[in-house]
């Protein structure tokens, strides 16, 4: 008998035909002799639909009180198929966040998991239910509902899942799994059988829009198994596991694109120790989180710095800059919302001379003007104008050989 987590996202509880087939599907998958805990996500757009209200009505959001809001939607899910679970003969029980144990930090609207007591969980297991947990919450250390943030149910799976020893965490949502680009963007795109987590890691870093970052760093951490599946087709979709050293890895593994950024320029900066640490402390300071980092190289004792943040954050990282430019010495400020990042990630890149070649030589051969490079051991990404993405990720499926036969 194996353990599975089954996480199902808003397009998956849509509405009361897809709840139907969601329990269903449960309910199968009991039948075939496993022990299973879902996990769900508010139903469709209404989470979006709770903040909307919450603008109407207040023109702030004490932090609190949006988290006591927004987890409504979970446990609307939740109680719905726990209802439709027993409708088909299945007992169950629903939990939220801070009955299933999920504790967290007291940092509202983007808390983050300091311990599991699933014990009621384990519990009703062990009387033959099925535990259906809302998402996306938990109960701080000062015993006040808190919410996860963005993917905030994916995490509530995968860390349900390393709590109870489970053999898998199935991710069901509207797409057959990952995919070696954005198929809105390149149509040969192929799914992918099998992905490294850390593949998987820069593929959510760098605009792959299947999992949130911290629910697979999460599952890396404490090695459970993702399984990425459609809650349309039911069919196997792609695992995300630890990398096998046996097997020859492919050279690249998959193309991402991300327009969710923009660029800030500090020119004219004097070129000596302690500037940019007075400028990345003023920028942390204020709570922006800085992704790129490009220093040129100094010309008479000066030089430009050059980073992306979220787009959301461009205009605080803006006044950061302009509120510390006099204090380092710094010339000007200019931003920059026009631009996309493109990256190139596989596992096989580490022992593959001449990626970083064909990466550049792709790119020049269409036209297309590199403004800032990053790379790590499995990852090459380059900032280009916002325009030149999607030919640019087109151009590189097809240079690495990825382009679905």
């Amino acid at each position: 008998m194996a353990l599975i987590v089954q996480k199902f996202g808003g397009t998956s509880v849509g509405d009361a035909e897809r709840i139907g087939a969601v329990a269903d599907h449960v309910a199968r998958t009991r039948e075939a002799g496993n022990e299973v805990v879902v996990v769900v996500s508010a139903m469709g757009k209404f989470t979006d639909d709770l903040i909307r209200l919450a603008d109407d009505v207040s023109p702030t959001r004490p932090p609190r009180e949006l988290d006591m809001l927004l987890t409504a939607g979970e446990r609307i899910s939740m109680a719905l198929v726990s209802m439709a679970l027993g409708a088909r003969g299945v007992e169950s029980a629903s939990f939220t966040g801070s009955q299933a144990g999920i504790i967290t930090d007291t940092d509202h609207t983007r808390a983050k998991i300091l311990e599991m007591r699933p014990d009621r969980i384990r519990e009703a297991l062990d009387d033959g239910l099925v535990p259906v947990v809302a998402g996306f919450q938990g109960v701080s250390t000062e015993k006040d509902i808190t919410t996860l943030g963005r993917g905030g149910s994916d995490v509530t799976a995968v860390a349900l899942a390393a709590a109870l020893h489970a053999d898998v965490c199935e991710i069901y949502t509207d797409v057959t799994g990952v995919f070696s680009a954005d198929p809105r963007v390149v149509a040969k795109a192929r799914r992918l059988a099998k992905v490294s987590f850390d593949e998987m890691m820069e593929m959510a870093a760098t605009g792959g829009r299947v999992l949130m970052l911290r629910s697979v760093e999460f599952a890396r951490r404490h090695a459970v198994p993702l399984h990425v599946r459609s809650s349309f087709t039911w069919e196997p979709g792609t695992w995300i596991v630890e990398e096998d050293p046996t097997m020859e890895e492919a050279v690249v593994t998959a193309i991402t694109d991300d327009k969710s950024e923009a660029k800030v320029t500090v020119g004219g900066v004097p070129d000596k120790p302690g500037v940019a640490a007075k400028l990345f402390r003023e920028l942390a300071d204020q709570g922006i989180n800085v992704d790129m980092i490009v220093q040129n190289t100094g010309a008479n004792g000066l030089t430009d710095i050059s980073f992306t943040v979220a787009k959301t954050d461009l205009a605080a990282a803006g006044d950061a800059c302009n509120h510390v430019k006099d204090v380092i010495g710094a010339l000007e400020v200019t931003t920059d919302d026009n631009i996309g990042r493109v990256s190139i990630i596989g596992a096989g890149m580490k022992s593959n001379p001449g990626v970083t070649a064909l990466m550049f030589e792709t790119l020049s051969a269409n036209g297309i003007n590199i403004e800032m490079i990053s790379t790590s051991s499995i990852r090459i990404s380059c900032v280009l104008r916002a325009e030149k993405v999607g030919d640019a990720v087109r151009a590189l499926h097809t240079a690495f050989g990825l382009d679905a036969a």
